[in-house]
């Protein structure tokens, strides 16, 4: 059943009638403010269990994060299987984080579901109607991230941009195959951030791990060309002795500038 079927409100807007969401409150920032500043990279867990209504939960906030045009170009392989998992160890070079992780989740972006996810996000729309500007967005944007046989498309479509940015504001990219793995990637590592969140929330640390040999990874989770490995999040509870030394962070002015 389509969502469309679902209660919205509206507001008055000008005139017309407008989707209405308001922000919820009560939300504690303090409490927020304590899992990103309790979140470290933990390199030991413990042998207790992340229980499984846990980690759903927390996978299905990793999907809420948010993504270019909506279009969720991720997966989450939760590897259970002893022996695949053992092999995941492997390939994460035997770290302790991988060896004693409950949860190893392996976080895979993916190209080819730009035309795929274009078209069901017009067929689930949530609204009974699908507003014309919407519908003909999602009937290009498979354009906008194809590169093309040997990235004819990109360059076709650079020099389009080039000449149109003379004139007005224009996106510039992604126009090659390494740039719209690199749009995928962006969105995927969002949702990575979600789930660790989450499972700080929860009580629980991760390690996320970039330190893998990627063609093992590629080989276990059986991956075709179009779809590549972001992350390895080891999962669990903290060991005593799970964060190896204070965390570090630099002056605050290196990174933010107000112009």
């Amino acid at each position: 059943m389509k969502a469309a079927a679902k209660k919205f409100k509206t507001i008055d807007v000008d005139g017309k009638q407008r989707y209405y969401e308001p922000a919820p409150k009560g939300i504690s920032a303090a409490n927020f403010k304590k899992v990103v500043e309790s979140r470290r990279s933990v390199r030991k867990f413990t042998d207790k269990p992340i229980p499984k209504e846990v980690l759903d939960e927390c996978l299905d906030m990793a999907l809420l994060a948010p993504c270019s045009s909506g279009l969720q170009p991720w997966e989450f392989y939760v590897v259970k299987t002893p022996a695949k998992k053992a092999k995941l160890v492997t390939a994460c070079l035997g770290q302790l984080a991988a060896k004693t992780a409950q949860e190893l989740i392996v976080c895979v972006a993916r190209v080819d579901r730009v035309s795929e996810f274009s078209k069901k996000m017009i067929q689930d729309w949530p609204m009974p109607e699908v507003p014309t500007l919407v519908r003909r967005y999602y009937q290009l944007i498979p354009y906008n991230y194809s590169p093309g046989p040997l990235n004819s498309f990109a360059m076709v479509k650079k020099a389009a941009s080039n000449v149109g940015g003379l004139i007005a504001p224009l996106p510039r990219g992604p126009y090659t195959r390494s740039e719209v793995e690199l749009w995928a990637a962006k969105s995927a590592a969002l949702a990575c951030e979600n789930l660790v969140l989450a499972l700080r929330a929860h009580g629980f640390d991760t390690c996320m791990m970039e330190g893998y040999d990627e063609a093992r990874v590629r080989k276990l989770l059986k991956l075709n060309d179009d779809a590549f490995p972001i992350m390895v999040i080891g999962a669990g509870e903290r060991a005593d002795d799970g964060v190896f030394w204070p965390q570090i962070r630099f002056e605050r002015e290196l990174f933010v500038h107000e112009i």
